[in-house]
């Protein structure tokens, strides 16, 4: 058996660089320490917690020498709630992390072949620049060092994030500067009116409880979407429901889920509309975007547009291209790029999102499109292909875990002479070209950052063929 580990402190370390999961680094006697809540530049004390073969993980325990990047971070929470990583950095070098995590994944995950990274387009908004937030109900709230001694809260439930790896628990949070202040209004007078009926908040451990999530969504021309996922059919639901739309006026959609599950996943359980309309509206460069309960809208629509647009831009369509949309949600990249295209096909899991997307073109008089639900692996067969023709371009933004090999395969039998791969994980992302790399050469990389102060970052590669 090894030796137990034991805990020790490292003085002055300093801080060299940041990962791509937001956690800063220095280097001990040739290994690298992780350390959370430290920026490049910092110096501290810390506590080594835990030993790998080539790697430690370590406490903070006194910053004896601030970054010179460091800068205060806006939110009371920040630290616990792991949505906002990088808050106490300068934006302009979360810039440069970010940029050099699309480097990194080119060149050290898919060993690429390319001239250059274009320099990563920030975000014009910092703050309040979210169009969707998601809030859990739990009876047991995250409790800060200095609560945990009172007996009058240990047992308190709260609404609003999980704690990082922490799956029955939430920070009950206050205020959130991700999202216009009307969404802490919202969920702040949510609480305080549940709790003062004694509903129940959600127990994850035991799978019980009234209260589960509140999902708020608004549009760039203020239409406010609200949906409340109950646990079951209760009297208290449509009494709570009454509630909201009575008190909070800028709703113009108001639906609730019932998820008797043990997972909190709502995409394949009914939505059931109590007030408003069945949608909102999102506009961008003249055009309207109908965007339903569960379908996908990305969350920072100023950026969005901008993200769009590179896209387009790599496209270079000329008015004779026929281009399929891969993982084209609600049509808004098909949408936007029909009037230079010939034809644009548009190919996503979601069916309620296929129908915003018809509904999309309709509302827009485009008559250039057509979209298809289901599995891509299933749909984009060369019955498909024959059927519908074979794309000059193709465009492609798959989720986090990339595109399936299967698909991958059928591009590259279908042999677009033109790929744009819109990307919110250039790991994947550089996975997956690599795997075209023998068809393909990179022509364009332009990262996009849509979530400041996380560390994500969005990217589009454009591929040309061989």
């Amino acid at each position: 058996m090894g030796s137990k580990f034991t805990p020790f402190i490292i003085e002055n370390l300093e801080i060299i660089d940041a990962t791509n999961e937001g956690i800063s680094l220095g280097k001990y006697n040739n290994a690298v320490v992780f350390v959370p809540h430290l920026i490049p530049g910092d110096i501290a004390d810390v506590k080594v917690i835990k030993k790998k073969r080539n790697y430690y993980t370590a406490q903070t325990i006194e910053l004896k020498q601030k970054s010179p990047y460091r800068v205060e971070p806006v939110c009371k929470h920040f630290g616990v709630c792991g949505g906002c990583k990088w808050q106490h950095m300068d934006y302009a070098k979360q810039l440069e992390y970010k940029q050099k995590q699309v480097f990194d994944a080119f060149t050290r995950i898919g060993k690429l072949d390319f001239e250059k990274i274009n320099d990563i387009i920030g975000s014009e908004d910092i703050y309040y620049y979210r169009n969707k937030l998601d809030f859990a109900f739990a009876d047991r709230r995250w409790l800060l060092p200095d609560e945990l001694a009172n007996p009058d809260i240990a047992f308190s439930s709260g609404l609003g994030f999980h704690v990082p790896r922490v799956f029955d628990k939430v920070i009950d949070i206050e205020e959130c500067f991700l999202m216009d202040s009307y969404a802490n209004e919202i969920r702040n007078e949510i609480r305080t009116f549940t709790k003062q009926k004694g509903v129940t908040y959600y127990n994850a451990r035991a799978w019980e409880g009234l209260m589960r999530n509140l999902v708020v969504r608004k549009t760039s021309t203020d239409e406010w979407m609200l949906i409340v996922v109950f646990g079951y059919e209760d009297p208290f639901n449509e009494e709570l429901l009454t509630f909201i739309h009575e008190r909070f006026k800028k709703t113009t959609s108001l639906f609730y889920i019932i998820n008797p599950k043990k997972n909190d996943s709502i995409s394949d359980l009914p939505v059931h509309l109590f007030a408003g309309n069945d949608h909102i509206k999102e506009e961008m460069e003249g055009l309207t975007f109908k965007v339903s309960p569960l379908s996908f809208y990305q969350t920072n629509s100023k950026q969005a547009y901008t993200l769009y647009k590179v896209a387009r831009d790599f496209a270079k369509l000329t008015g004779n291209e026929l281009v399929y949309d891969l993982y084209t949600g609600t049509g808004t990249i098909a949408n936007f790029v029909a009037k230079l295209a010939k034809k644009v096909v548009g190919i996503e899991y979601i069916e309620m999102a296929i129908e915003d997307a018809k509904i999309n073109s309709v509302l827009n008089k485009i008559t250039n499109t057509s979209f298809f639900a289901g599995d891509l692996v299933k749909v984009l067969t060369d019955e498909f292909i024959s059927k519908n023709g074979k794309p000059e371009v193709i465009i492609t933004d798959p989720p986090r875990a990339g595109m399936h090999p299967q698909v991958i395969e059928q591009i590259l039998k279908i042999k677009p002479q033109r790929i744009v791969y819109v990307s919110c994980n250039p790991a994947t992302q550089a996975r997956d070209i690599a795997l075209l790399g023998d068809t393909y050469k990179i022509t364009d990389i332009q990262p996009v950052d849509m979530f400041p102060h996380t560390q994500h970052v969005e990217n589009v590669c454009c591929l040309e063929l061989k």
